[in-house]
């Protein structure tokens, strides 16, 4: 959803457009945050279930903590924007060198 400016003299129009949009945004984010305490509960149930081995149970909570965090920057930081490009660039630059260094301890430490 990006960030778009109503153009026409009338403010009254204006301010319509905006309530319009912070209702819409503000619909995603409670969206959002509900899916998040869902994906919470299923990571506290998968570490809490005795069924689920060591290794299923911590790739599984990490794949959710992946999930949360994309909703977290997109809805909650609002990296879906116009305008944050620059950030997104950095943001993702520096995820993209800290797993490319884990990755070569882990290869480090394990050869």
């Amino acid at each position: 959803m990006a960030n778009q400016q109503s153009n026409s003299a009338n403010p009254r129009v204006d301010i319509e457009y905006r309530r319009k949009k912070n209702k819409e945004e503000m619909k995603y984010q409670v969206i959002s945050f509900a899916l998040m305490i869902f994906l919470t509960l299923i990571a506290f149930a998968a570490v809490a279930y005795d069924g689920f081995s060591a290794w299923f149970t911590v790739p599984f909570i990490i794949l959710l903590a992946v999930v949360q965090l994309i909703f977290q920057l997109y809805y909650f930081m609002h990296m879906s924007h116009k305008g944050h490009e620059a950030p997104s660039l950095f943001l993702y630059s520096g995820a993209f060198v800290g797993a490319v260094t884990v990755l070569a301890f882990m290869t480090i430490v394990w050869w």
